[in-house]
């Protein structure tokens, strides 16, 4: 499958399988973000589809970011999708108003707001600290909207890049993993942080690591966790589309390129052995 066509040639024509809830990431990290919707909204039909083939998005130009975004939200309506889930940092805050531009109606949900929300509704002296990936930290998303919504609220960043291979290596227990971590809370432990958002989908699989080395008194934000309770809620006060998304088991999990460390770290990120399919030759 070429990159250019690494999600439009896949799966053409609509599901038959009924309306559905559709969700993409860049890679797998988005699967934490499924493993709370599914949590939360048990026997829902539910699609997510891994770019596994383009990962990893954060390096990309806007432009690209935003095809590859239009690409998989395109390809999860024709496989039925009703309501469209980015699972992606990157894709969160460089193609949400293209998405919302390009398919009008449609609900759209993305990972940066509903942690905002939550960051703003649970610090006490306005200090809030922000980890991600280099790309996502740089792009100053969550401090724009921050700042946006509360102009006395201080924002500090700190990007953490080994953090992801670590994870998807399955290093979780490794004391180099402790290590790290600590090391890079240092900068906001000293700006005096109360409220820490985890800004990269891979993150919550460290959370018991991460909550011991900022320390009891730091509110953890986990943007997977605020955006499953958004849906939620959306769907709650839309029982009629509630009522479309039929009951269907397990949720299928697409992936555009398919290796065995993707179905290790897929397994790693659920709590238990999935299976992951090819979305070219997944049935439709």
């Amino acid at each position: 499958m070429s990159d250019e066509a690494a999600v439009g040639s896949t799966g053409a024509g609509r599901s038959k399988g009924g309306s559905l809830i559709g969700v993409f990431d860049s890679g797998i990290g988005g699967l934490t973000v499924l493993k709370e919707l599914v949590a939360r909204l048990p026997g829902f039909r539910m699609v997510y589809f891994g770019d596994t083939a383009r990962t990893p998005y954060g390096t990309k130009s806007p432009e690209t970011i935003i095809r590859y975004a239009i690409e998989d939200t395109e390809y999860l309506l024709r496989l039925g999708a009703k309501v469209i889930v980015v699972a992606c940092h990157s894709a969160s805050s460089v193609a949400t108003e293209a998405l919302k531009e390009r398919f009008p109606g449609l609900p759209i949900f993305e990972v940066v707001t509903p942690s905002v929300k939550k960051a703003l509704a649970v610090t006490k002296r306005k200090v809030i600290g922000v980890i991600g990936t280099r790309a996502t930290v740089e792009s100053g998303v969550y401090e724009r909207l921050l700042r946006s919504l509360d102009p006395e609220v201080k924002v500090y960043g700190n990007p953490c890049p080994l953090l992801v291979p670590l994870v998807e290596e399955g290093w979780l227990k490794k004391p180099e993993t402790r290590m790290i971590v600590k090391k890079c809370l240092i900068p906001l432990k000293m700006k005096g942080i109360d409220t820490l958002v985890l800004g990269c989908t891979h993150y919550p699989v460290l959370k018991k690591i991460i909550q011991a080395k900022a320390g009891k008194r730091v509110i953890l934000v986990d943007p997977a966790e605020e955006l499953a309770e958004e849906v939620k809620g959306f769907l709650e006060t839309h029982p009629g589309l509630a009522r479309e998304l039929a009951p269907d088991g397990e949720p299928r999990i697409l992936v555009s390129d398919l290796t065995p460390a993707f179905s290790r770290v897929a397994r790693l990120f659920l709590g238990r052995q999935v299976q992951l399919l090819k979305a070219e030759d997944a049935p439709a």
